[in-house]
């Protein structure tokens, strides 16, 4: 059994079919690519993932619990962060302020407008939120302003703020899209970074083979909202149907 286990999922937008009996495991402490063309059903399935979307049929599992009708932060609450493909920070905010919000949450599950608010009694949730921006190398930036930093950074932040609660699995998507390569390459290595350092397990939706075959352990390939292959990256490379998923005709 894995740490996230997706049996029999299918999901429909009238005529669309975006899913179709769609089963997965993702075992603890790997890192699990999902990958496919424009179209395939890979953020439709995330979205299952997080309670965003409710399947038509079968049912998603995290650590022996469905995640169906769940509110986010019931999942969050359960140890599921997400990464989302554009960063979602506070851009009002400084990069310290920003990561004291989720070490609120985390704590009482009450967002507060001001991250400062009764600070003093919250002297442990401030070296938690210092040591994260340490092991991701931004504490030297915690009091810019998260508007006026480059979209990487915004990036390294948005991770920082999911890691701090801890999770007990990091859903990335598209970390990379819209990044520089050197971006790109930092990414990978913070993520490597983060993989051997914690007790984390990882669910990627990426369309850069450079990212997915950087860090994946396994990878699940989807087309047309149904799985293809299921392997290891070694195996996924030149493989005939997953050459005939993104490129149109087998080889």
């Amino acid at each position: 059994m894995g740490i996230l286990e997706v049996k029999g999922v299918g999901k429909r937008f009238g005529g669309l079919q975006a899913l179709g009996d769609v089963n997965l495991s993702v075992q603890q402490n790997t890192v699990h690519a999902i990958i496919g063309p424009n179209g395939a059903g890979k953020s439709t399935l995330l979205n299952c993932f997080v309670g965003k979307l409710i399947p038509d049929t079968g049912s998603v599992m995290f650590d022996g619990q469905s995640v169906l009708g769940r509110s986010p932060h019931e999942i969050n609450q359960m140890g599921i962060s997400r990464v989302f493909q554009t960063p979602e920070i506070f851009s009002d905010l400084n990069v310290m302020e920003n990561m004291m919000i989720p070490c609120f949450a985390k704590r009482d599950g009450a967002f507060r407008l001001h991250a400062f608010e009764g600070v003093e009694n919250e002297k442990e949730l401030v070296e938690k939120a210092e040591q994260m921006l340490i092991d991701v190398n931004m504490i030297d930036k915690r009091f810019m302003h998260a508007a006026s930093m480059s979209r990487g950074d915004k990036r390294r932040l948005e991770m920082a703020m999911c890691l701090v609660q801890e999770p007990k699995l990091l859903l990335l998507d598209e970390p990379t899209a819209g990044m520089a390569r050197a971006d790109t390459n930092n990414t990978i290595d913070l993520l490597k970074e983060i993989k051997e350092k914690r007790d984390i397990t990882m669910a990627i939706i990426e369309h850069d083979m450079h990212v997915v075959f950087s860090l994946a352990e396994r990878i699940t390939v989807l087309a047309q909202g149904t799985p293809l292959v299921e392997d290891t990256p070694e195996n996924i490379k030149g493989h005939p149907k997953v050459r005939e998923a993104y490129l149109g005709e087998a080889h």
